[in-house]
């Protein structure tokens, strides 16, 4: 396959396409995590050159965004928060002139049209590829596995447990990380949390939630829940840690 790989620090207004991708590729209520929305933006800017964009025939068919990040403990020890803790960390580290020596992975988006074309293993690779150029210690990655979301029920630690006909991850994403030599590290069960008054939810899942209790939405991991009283419905998801080791 021949494409081209782009950063934003080449050129940042391929933001609006990354942007573009990403409201097409996830469900509404993961548009509405405060901390990301807040901070996710200022990526194009400070962290411009671990921005990247896939090129097939002059066309984004993809890309990543990473952060690099402090972390001077073992990886075992990762954060139960995740995704929303790595965006802040490499945001304060980055102000307290603290050198990175982790770089992690936050989202890869594949433009619909281009998915199931093994575009997935390539994005990754390229990551790796920055991770290593740039001299980090370790790539890690607080990886969404997709298919949880049509398991909504099951204990995320014994989904992750879970394998194929091959003895791989079954989860699609797990299982694309696993073939390029990942280590899954453990569970981060705080890794988005995502509030909101009934009304914003019953808007962003086209749902009515009549009256107080947990329910399953489409595209989440776990459900939601909800309490009337308060006017509130809370989604926290769980993200799974994996770590690669570099050259």
């Amino acid at each position: 396959m021949n494409y081209t790989v782009i950063t934003a620090a080449e050129k940042p207004e391929h933001k609006k396409i990354h942007d573009e991708i990403t409201y097409q590729i996830w469900p509404e209520f993961i548009l509405h995590d405060p901390i990301s929305n807040a901070n996710f933006k200022n990526l194009y800017k400070t962290f411009a050159e671990y921005q990247i964009s896939i090129l097939i025939n002059n066309n984004i068919v993809g890309f990543a965004n990473c952060i690099p990040f402090y972390w001077d403990e073992d990886l075992d020890n990762l954060p139960e928060e995740g995704w929303d803790w790595a965006l802040l960390k490499g945001f304060e580290d980055n102000s307290n002139n603290k050198k990175p020596n982790i770089l992690c992975g936050l989202q890869i988006g594949i433009d619909k049209k281009y998915q199931g074309k093994g575009l997935s293993y390539l994005i990754v690779k390229e990551i790796k590829y920055i991770a290593n150029n740039k001299g980090f210690k370790s790539l890690v990655i607080p990886v969404r596995p997709n298919l949880k979301s049509k398991y909504p029920l099951i204990p995320i630690e014994n989904y992750i447990e879970w394998k194929d006909s091959n003895g791989l991850p079954f989860d699609a994403w797990l299982r694309v990380h696993a073939k390029l030599g990942a280590r899954i590290i453990k569970v981060c069960h705080k890794a988005m949390y995502i509030s909101g008054k009934i009304d914003d939810w019953q808007e962003w899942t086209n749902m009515k939630f009549p009256s107080s209790g947990d329910y399953v939405i489409d595209g989440a991991l776990v459900p939601i829940k909800v309490d009337i009283k308060n006017n509130i419905a809370e989604y926290i998801e769980p993200n799974v840690w994996v770590s690669y080791e570099l050259e």
